[in-house]
């Protein structure tokens, strides 16, 4: 996971960084940024971040600003970031300007990515953007530890007779990287997220809050499982995760910043109005969440969409300090084994 040495750097992590070709390539596998590429090579804290956010998560030109200021913050607080996609075929561990520019310019032409759809996009050359399950077995395989996004995907509600769940959880489940997301979505069903969430043995972390958070509130009614305040004790959770071989994702759930939650009671008046649109029109799948969001949006006047910038970047903010604690544990586990 993170690049440090422990654990012969976190399971197929000496396979996978072998040296490049011309193109930053791995054999056609993997095309990594130099800058990330150096940062694992030593040992360096790097944060993966989703790409879905640039085209789905919000409109042009907010989207591109917020990708780099997330980056920004990413790299002042001590860590490499690597923003994710697959772009024309080719699954790619950072982003230059330019392809960041692409993506946020794309918007929702760009199709997001499960992990069913890799092979195949891979295989007919398509641009498709990472969400939380698309590339956390590939953050393992080359050896990210902590991967940033807004808020996870969950149950959706009367989702025991749709079977509408999202494979954020199941993938959360047989993977085990860090995700730090502002909880999720109230337009999910958060209880049975979190007992799904239970079924799949993922520890659960609220971030200095005993309530796990709902993305645009810091309250949702559930108590969260367990509770951590500093960087430096999720990075011994997830390092404890990995030697133990648990096998499962730790999720650490973030609160929104008070200062945006104020407009948190506004947000859920017009979520639940949005449900009832949805429901009238017949909106379900997938093309319910972007419905959702964008009509949400609206009904706020905006407000919603900066209080999804603002728990990013807070996202981001966290997910580094948390991951330059856990290079620094497993360099220093690395160094007292050798002696």
């Amino acid at each position: 996971m993170a690049s440090s040495s422990a654990l012969s750097r976190l399971s197929n992590l000496h396979n996978h960084l072998r040296p490049l070709d011309s193109n930053n390539q791995i054999e056609g596998l993997v095309k990594f940024s130099p800058e990330v590429y150096q940062a694992l090579s030593s040992g360096r804290a790097v944060v993966a971040l989703e790409s879905t956010i640039i085209s789905h998560g919000m409109p042009y030109p907010q989207n591109l600003d917020t990708a780099k200021q997330v980056e920004e913050i990413v790299r002042k607080n001590g860590a490499v970031p690597a923003t994710i996609a697959i772009l024309d075929g080719v699954p790619c561990v950072g982003l230059s300007a330019e392809q960041l520019e692409r993506l946020a310019t794309l918007g929702t032409r760009a199709q997001k990515t499960a992990r069913r759809d890799i092979a195949y996009v891979v295989t007919v050359a398509c641009t498709k953007l990472s969400n939380v399950p698309s590339f956390m077995a590939k953050l393992l395989q080359v050896g990210i530890p902590v991967f940033v996004t807004g808020g996870i995907g969950g149950v959706h509600r009367h989702g025991e007779e749709t079977m509408d769940v999202s494979s954020d959880l199941t993938e959360l489940g047989k993977t085990p990287v860090a995700v730090i997301s502002a909880g999720v979505k109230s337009i999910l069903d958060i209880p049975k997220t979190l007992e799904y969430l239970e079924t799949q043995g993922v520890c659960v972390v609220g971030y200095k809050t005993d309530e796990f958070p709902a993305f645009f509130t810091d309250t949702s009614g559930c108590k969260a499982p367990c509770r951590l305040d500093t960087p430096e004790e999720c990075a011994r959770l997830i390092d404890a995760t990995t030697k133990l071989k648990l096998g499962n994702g730790v999720l650490i759930a973030v609160p929104i910043p008070k200062e945006q939650s104020a407009s948190g009671s506004k947000i859920e008046s017009a979520i639940q109005k949005a449900l009832k649109e949805a429901r009238e029109k017949n909106i379900i799948g997938s093309a319910e969440t972007p419905f959702l969001l964008a009509r949400v949006n609206e009904l706020t006047g905006g407000a919603s969409l900066a209080s999804n910038i603002a728990l990013v970047k807070n996202n981001a903010l966290v997910g580094s300090k948390i991951a330059v604690a856990l290079a620094r544990l497993r360099e220093h586990s690395s160094k007292a084994g050798m002696n």
